[in-house]
């Protein structure tokens, strides 16, 4: 009894669990990992904007304190006086900080198809590392009607314009290329739709309904500037015979609709079908930058003005090594206007990391394939995180996981 009351004023003093997100971090993405299991657990919690790298606050508790010791995250346990100190340093008006409230879980789905492709995924990789529970839907459940379950969507590596990738000219014969040609157009007929492009441009114009209704949207490489394209090309067809069984509307670069389009637009598409390009958006086959060279920074944004933007940037880097993908990165002259950059490669007029609003809800573009795995091909090995568990490019998507949870919050004027 005595040794247990021994501890007693320790534990009255022990208010909060701080988890650092600057250099000390153990495991910056098990960390998001810690958070969204206390969202889960119905506690709150207080995003440190721009305080120690973008550091997480939350009451204590002991299977809290439990967890991360299990996770291996790095956590500090802080006493009432620490607590007001944090929050007296970070709401000053004279600081580039904030502090943001976390109040419930978001439910999460993955759009990705349910047959084994030879690639992986960076956002289901790192949700499964990070612990982050989410749903795995595809076109199916997209046209049923199940998306307004979710608050946030991811949509795997995909080619919404119905073209498979454009992989024809190098794959045609392999085998994985031609199940999955099949399976398409299987779901196809099974939804009611003659051929995948138009089941594709279905499939988007619901995502894109979610976003109107309030949803959260997140994507990279080719899921990012595709979904745009088959959205402004929904009054044509932009595929070629090998893709869909009959030509091109040769008139189709001059009745895309940019209007309907998210981020991008006056693009001009890629027409041919052996080509890995969809469009101009991509810079991947004009970029001239070497691999020793290739950066892109992050913008640094006003925490208490543009509290949206700095909760998707909060890293403990501000300059992230670049990485390719079928696409790798956004000619800033094709962005619309109201687009955030949010990481660019200034020299090379490339944008990375953008953000936008579209209808009540918003979403988030990121160019390339695997922030741990610069050029990955076709057939790789999946990228073990447990080598990279301080990964900033990987920070960038968990920020996008836990975004949809903050309280909302008016934009000052």
């Amino acid at each position: 009894m005595l040794l247990a009351l021994s501890f007693l004023p320790i534990l009255t003093r022990a208010a909060s669990i701080l988890i650092p997100m600057d250099e000390e971090q153990k495991d910056h993405l098990k960390s998001y990992g810690i958070a969204f299991w206390t969202l889960k657990n119905g506690e709150s919690i207080s995003w440190l904007l721009n305080y120690r790298g973008g550091s997480f606050m939350m009451g204590y508790s002991k299977s809290l304190e439990d967890e991360c010791k299990i996770r291996g995250v790095s956590y500090e346990v802080i006493a009432d006086g620490k607590v007001n100190q944090i929050i007296s340093e970070v709401t000053d008006p004279s600081v580039n900080m904030d502090l943001v409230k976390l109040e419930k879980a978001p439910k999460m789905a993955v759009y990705s198809p349910k047959n084994k492709l030879p690639w992986d995924d960076a956002v289901t990789m790192v949700l499964k590392y990070a612990e982050i529970p989410y749903d795995v839907i595809y076109d199916g459940e997209v046209i049923r009607g199940d998306l307004p379950k979710y608050d946030w969507l991811h949509l795997h590596h995909e080619d919404f314009t119905g073209q498979f990738s454009k992989f024809y000219a190098v794959y045609q014969f392999a085998q994985w290329y031609n199940d999955d040609l099949k399976a398409q157009k299987a779901t196809a007929a099974k939804l009611g739709f003659k051929k995948v492009s138009q089941m594709k441009l279905a499939v988007a114009q619901h995502i894109r309904d979610f976003c109107a209704g309030g949803g959260f949207l997140f994507a990279m490489c080719s899921g990012t500037d595709t979904f745009d394209i088959a959205l402004s090309a929904a009054n044509t067809d932009i595929c070629a015979s090998m893709y869909d069984g009959d030509p091109v509307d040769p008139s189709a670069q001059s009745k895309l609709d940019f209007t309907q389009t998210f981020a991008f637009q006056n693009f001009t598409l890629d027409m041919n079908p052996s080509s890995h390009q969809f469009s101009n958006i991509d810079v991947t086959p004009t970029r001239q930058v070497e691999r020793t060279r290739d950066f892109f920074t992050l913008f640094d944004f006003s925490a208490k003005w543009d509290v949206v933007p700095s909760m998707l940037t909060q890293n403990h880097d501000k300059v992230i090594k670049g990485f390719m993908g079928l696409t790798t990165a956004y000619n800033k002259n094709r962005l619309k206007p109201g687009v955030t950059i949010m990481g660019e490669m200034k020299t090379a007029n490339e944008a990375r990391y953008i953000h936008g609003e579209y209808g009540k809800g918003q979403w988030t573009f990121y160019g390339g394939h695997d922030p741990e795995d610069y050029q990955h091909q076709v057939g790789d090995p999946p990228t073990d995180l447990k080598l990279h568990p301080n990964s900033a490019g990987y920070r960038l998507i968990l920020n996008n996981v836990l975004f949809p949870a903050a309280k909302k919050k008016k934009q000052k004027t």
